[in-house]
């Protein structure tokens, strides 16, 4: 009896060992939310999470997708998330209403935004946007636009000199129905949306905001500025940006593969393999091999148009601790 009892306190004392090792090296939770839903757009997180790049360096990531009433600055601020993904322009219009968005990773060299035209129009210079109807999406996606007709100095508020701006839904719909002249489209998504839908490239003009110099920096990695002040959570930050370029990195080399995992974490069932293919190539030119860096050339570009707004600028002061290297140097 005092054999077996032995034994039962050494068997105990060994699994409450064993518990407590386990909890030391849990893994550390971090909830991401994307700007958008599930789509090829963020196939680099879903690809780390997936082939265990996260696990590797000991997260535990939480990818929280968004939506047309989801905004990640909101989500953020109000403790939902510990990153965001988010386009810079809403990112510092966020920062200078009050809420303290810090940039620490890009991972987006290049930006993917234009305006799609049909040809019959006779639009073939951004100076013929003139009198037109032009589809526009907010919900701080409207700031590259708005800083675009800006720089032609074309009002919009309608007229002969100016340009009716169409509050557009995260659709194709006017540009089909003719209600707009030319439509806000990516090149990785809306784009081949209008193509699927029956009108041929031929027919189409397109202007892409990197092409007409007017281009601002889009999905980076932003956190809250106090959480910069923990150690503890900015090597938490830099092993997410660490393993997600690497998700990154295999998304480029394995579009097909990747683009299966985000069909896989797509719920809704409402994306197709051939679109998300398609997708998931497009994004990779958009990442371009980038290491996670902000490259501040373009970071100081995006400030400069979204300050030359006229009287209705985006943000109206220079940016003060927007971005941080803390966390890439890490790296």
């Amino acid at each position: 009896m005092a054999f077996n009892a032995l034994r039962a306190l050494a068997l105990s004392s060994a699994l409450v060992a064993g518990f407590t090792a386990g909890a030391a090296h849990a893994a550390d939770a971090l909830t991401l939310q994307l700007k958008w839903v599930t789509q090829g757009q963020f196939a680099g997180y879903y690809v780390a999470k997936d082939k265990g790049f996260y696990e590797e360096e000991g997260l535990d990531v939480t990818i929280k997708p968004g939506g047309p009433d989801i905004a990640p600055p909101q989500v953020i601020a109000g403790g939902g998330a510990d990153v965001i993904v988010d386009w810079m322009p809403s990112a510092l219009a966020s920062r200078e209403k009050g809420v303290p968005l810090v940039n620490i990773a890009q991972p987006f060299k290049k930006s993917g935004m234009m305006l799609t035209c049909r040809k019959e129009t006779g639009i073939t210079s951004p100076e013929d946007f003139k009198g037109k109807t032009l589809g526009v999406w907010f919900f701080g996606n409207e700031y590259p636009f708005l800083s675009w007709m800006s720089h032609l100095n074309m009002p919009t508020d309608g007229g002969p000199d100016g340009v009716t701006v169409l509050k557009q839904g995260f659709n194709v719909d006017p540009l089909l129905q003719k209600q707009a002249d030319c439509i806000s489209t990516m090149t990785y998504n809306e784009y081949w949306q209008v193509i699927d839908a029956g009108i041929p490239a031929e027919d189409l003009v397109v202007f892409k905001y990197e092409d007409q110099g007017v281009a601002t920096l889009e999905d980076g990695l932003y956190v809250l500025e106090d959480s910069l002040k923990d150690p503890a959570m900015v090597d938490k930050y830099t092993k997410f940006v660490r393993a997600s370029m690497k998700g990154w990195a295999y998304t480029a080399e394995h579009p097909e593969e990747a683009a299966e995992i985000v069909l896989e974490n797509d719920a809704t069932g409402a994306q197709t393999e051939k679109h998300q293919v398609r997708m998931v190539k497009e994004i990779s030119q958009l990442v371009d091999g980038s290491d996670g860096k902000l490259d501040m050339a373009a970071y100081d570009r995006t400030v400069k148009s979204l300050l030359s707004g006229g009287s209705d600028p985006v943000i109206t002061k220079e940016p003060e601790g927007a971005t941080t290297t803390v966390v890439t140097d890490k790296m």
